[in-house]
């Protein structure tokens, strides 16, 4: 059966169910139970149904119409997969879902799955559509799972151990820090219903979702800092039991919403952070018990890195670097001697990280992006626009790896062969972007909203912007895509604080043409400044350590301090990946290391 078909069987189906519900419509988002950002296949429901496999977005079915929402990333991306006929498509931003539904749900109910979507979520959109008598309603059932006949099984991949000395310290003391942030809210117990703060907490890994190496699991952890780990009991071996000791109960996952009511039943006050799913919330109040609303108590210390992680993260940035070096020094010598494509490139850069002992595999699908596919933020390469690398134009390459002892995630813009006059300008002033962040000094405090603005000005000048965030935080073996902080116009997260790691990624994106994105990550650190009356002033450190394309740079358009940032940065590059380079390559690296004044002959 062909893509459009077969969603349209699906779409029908779909409706089917509804009708037999008495529902008038349903919400599909991305998300699974965990609020995974990498669902696993077993829980792409929006994939399924609308064939959209960006990482962000939703959809809305009515009985007469439907339609898709995704943000700037993806509406290029949307527009490719998704049948226009079946789905209309919107910005999330600019057309957004409960928008939508005003105009076309009025009166009517709409379901959702409580378990894919936060209370806090639900509860703005009701606010939202409440003139317009929109009701959403919580279902039993996911009609979606009703009519997935060949669904996948959940995974079941064995957890293994993170050892305390990459972890920096063990599970029993960061059980200890969270029951305090328990106690401190008054809360007798939480909820813990993310995987990588689950993972964190208890000095875990594991292998359930593509790219993020974690188990898909719940705790609750009490005031008195036991907890009880919800996961199949067969997955969890001899040694993790002896790792984590007798305050941490093992109980298969069948048990956890009995669990949650007995917490209730308990009259006990419940942390259930805003990320958890609404369901649980609900549980707690239909037991008896009081909810009490809050941030992941894990997720502020996890983001938070010490210096045991931190001395991992360089080490593996350093390595990485190394790896993504010797990758662009090929690409520089293969354009010049035949053709190269987008696949063949990322399997490249694929095999040269994979020579590390310590490499995991990517921390996302890599974006390989030849000329106009460039411009597609999240852009992924397939048989079918797979794209030669051709002369005068730009290939983009947003890629990272899960190490043992780190996360990476970089990205690196090339000119193949001579860049037109537009490409080194708009690259330019990116590049001017990146750096006033990357040279950026703040006071403690300061949300990462407050220096978004800083990366998008050279764009600002002359009229033009790109349509994403500037940064998102980063894990240590974990997420890739990890929060509360974030560098954004709509929102800057928590105040930054030492230890956070955080992306670096102005771009510019020309539809049809090129895209541009220059990504580096950073990790916040005390600045001692001696005449700031200001107690704590921060600044930025670079983690990535690889070139970037000199031959793209205009350099009148840099300012004294702006080539002193590439110089120095350079440098850096050079000590500390130079040495685990081969010759070739290191030829190849000392020249696109050298500073801007100096010609690379």
């Amino acid at each position: 059966m062909q893509k459009g078909n077969q969603n349209q069987s699906r779409l029908v189906s779909l409706r089917a169910a509804l009708t037999r519900n008495g529902l008038d419509g349903f919400l599909i988002p991305l998300s699974d139970e965990y609020q995974s950002e990498f669902p696993p296949a077993c829980s792409q429901r929006l994939a399924w149904l609308t064939g959209f496999d960006g990482s962000a977005g939703i959809a809305a079915v009515l009985i007469g119409r439907a339609a898709i929402f995704v943000d700037g990333r993806y509406t290029l991306q949307a527009r490719e997969q998704v049948d226009p006929g079946l789905f209309e498509q919107f910005h999330s931003t600019k057309q957004p879902l409960t928008s939508w539904l005003n105009r076309h749900a009025a009166g009517k109910t709409i379901g959702y799955d409580p378990w894919l979507h936060t209370q806090a979520t639900i509860s703005r959109m009701q606010d939202a559509v409440s003139a317009s008598k929109v009701r959403l309603i919580p279902v039993p059932r996911n009609p979606i799972d009703a009519v997935w006949y060949d669904r996948p099984s959940p995974p079941e991949e064995k957890v293994f151990i993170y050892h305390d000395k990459m972890a920096g310290r063990n599970s029993a003391e960061k059980r200890e820090q969270i029951a305090q942030r328990v106690r401190k809210k008054f809360a007798d117990a939480a909820v813990i219903t993310s995987p990588e703060s689950v993972s964190w907490l208890l000095n875990i890994r594991g292998s359930d979702l593509l790219h993020t190496p974690v188990p898909l699991c719940y705790v609750i952890i009490r005031a008195d800092s036991k907890v009880t780990w919800f996961i199949s009991p067969d997955r969890v071996s001899a040694d993790i039991r002896d790792h984590l000791g007798t305050d941490v109960e093992v109980l298969a996952p069948a048990t956890f919403i009995d669990a949650i009511k007995a917490l209730g039943t308990e009259k006990t006050g419940v942390l259930v952070p805003d990320t958890s799913p609404a369901m649980v919330s609900e549980l707690v109040k239909q037991s008896g018990g009081q909810v009490i609303n809050g941030l992941d108590p894990c997720e502020l210390p996890k983001a938070c890195k010490n210096t045991a992680e931190l001395a991992g993260i360089r080490a593996a940035h350093i390595r990485d670097g190394a790896a993504l070096s010797s990758f662009l020094c090929w690409l520089s010598k293969s354009v010049l001697e035949g053709a190269v494509d987008e696949l063949e490139a990322a399997e490249k850069l694929y095999k040269f990280r994979a020579k590390d002992k310590k490499f995991r595999g990517p921390s996302f699908d890599t974006i390989s992006a030849a000329g106009s596919n460039g411009a597609i933020v999240h852009y992924r390469a397939n048989k079918k626009t797979n794209k030669e690398l051709t002369s005068s134009s730009l290939y983009l390459v947003d890629s990272g790896a899960q190490y043992m002892d780190g996360t990476t995630d970089v990205t690196r813009t090339v000119a193949i062969g001579v860049p037109t006059d537009e490409m080194r300008d708009r690259f330019t002033r990116v590049l001017k972007g990146h750096i006033a962040i990357a040279t950026a000094r703040f006071p403690a405090g300061t949300s990462g909203g407050a220096l978004d603005s800083f990366a998008r000005r050279s764009l600002w000048e002359i009229g033009l912007d790109f349509d994403h965030g500037t940064g998102h935080g980063v894990g240590c073996f974990l997420g890739v895509h990890e929060g509360p902080q974030r560098i954004a116009k709509r929102g800057g997260g928590v105040p930054l604080r030492a230890g956070m790691v955080i992306s670096n990624e102005p771009g510019f994106y020309k539809e049809g043409s090129f895209g541009i994105r220059i990504e580096n990550l950073e990790v916040v650190r005390d600045l001692k400044c001696k005449n700031s009356s200001n107690p704590q002033m921060l600044e930025f450190e670079s983690l990535t350590l690889a070139p970037i394309d000199r031959s793209l740079v205009v350099i009148s358009m840099l300012d004294g301090k702006e080539l002193f940032w590439w110089e120095e940065y350079h440098k850096r590059v050079l000590e500390a990946v130079g040495p685990l380079v081969d010759g070739s390559t290191l030829v190849w690296l000392k020249k696109a290391c050298l500073p801007l004044t100096i010609e690379a002959s």
